[in-house]
């Protein structure tokens, strides 16, 4: 599953992270792999520095290398009660500027194989989810060639709206030429604050737009997301009631998707 937005900072790599944080919490056996050259996904899942073969090395490498050997486990399964920490599995294919060599908007059809050529055969995992970056260049498109669908981050205004309608346009297109497993899996709307006018407005023009496709729960804003983040700390592990619901949406949201 390719986690996408063609508009940078409406929450795509944190949509992630609250996806993997209720795949953990669950059960489900995931791994995460870190496709945008910022490696946000990367540090927010408590990587090492250093740890594990980059994604771009491992692109490069994609008829030679043998995923398995290079995954790292993700620091938050640590943080889990002792008697689970040898069933969790929540790995990461880690994240690094090493990838923006693949990012051109001419890739070769196939160099966008790449990263499906790695992950074919790979077992052992229920979930497979791909950071992709904030653009429609090679990477994004490494990512959708491998995936089996995308699931769109949006938040409740104009121009995220605007660009979401784009990305299913996209999607539709990419699919047709070179993908035709490929499919809109839903749109996550990030970041709604339930006091705006605004964004009750949006999430009105969303519901009509794009219909089933509107993934429910809406992700609500929360002041302390970025303080678990920062923690690099998954929201279900967080102590405390102030991401409670928050966490919950993710596990409803993993359920449809599931």
């Amino acid at each position: 599953m390719s986690v996408s937005s063609l508009k940078g900072g409406v929450g795509k790599t944190s949509v992630t992270m609250g996806l993997a944080s209720a795949a953990l919490q669950q059960g489900v056996r995931t791994l995460v792999v870190d496709l945008d050259p910022h490696a946000d996904s990367t540090t927010g899942l408590a990587v090492k520095r250093g740890s594990g073969t980059e994604a771009g090395q491992l692109l490069r490498d994609a008829k030679r290398a043998k995923l398995s050997e290079h995954v790292v486990r993700s620091g938050w399964v640590d943080l889990l009660p002792e008697e689970r920490r040898s069933t969790a599995k929540l790995d990461v294919i880690v994240g690094s500027a090493l990838s923006a060599t693949f990012d051109r908007p001419d890739i070769r059809p196939r160099d966008m194989r790449r990263l499906k050529t790695l992950l074919d055969g790979v077992t052992g995992y229920d979930l497979i989810l791909v950071d992709c970056p904030p653009s429609l260049a090679g990477l994004t498109r490494i990512g959708w060639a491998a995936s089996n669908g995308v699931l769109l981050v949006a938040e409740p205004s104009l121009f995220s709206v605007a660009g979401t309608e784009r990305t299913m346009r996209a999607i539709r297109m990419f699919s047709n030429e070179y993908a035709p497993q490929l499919k809109s899996a839903g749109v996550v709307v990030n970041r709604a604050r339930a006091d705006s006018t605004e964004h009750e407005y949006r999430l009105l023009e969303m519901e009509r737009l794009y219909k089933e496709k509107l993934m429910l729960p809406v992700l609500e804003e929360n002041p302390f997301w970025q303080q678990i983040q920062g923690a690099a700390y998954p929201a279900h592990q967080w102590p405390g009631d102030q991401v409670r619901d928050l966490a919950k949406s993710f596990d409803q949201l993993l359920k449809q998707l599931l």
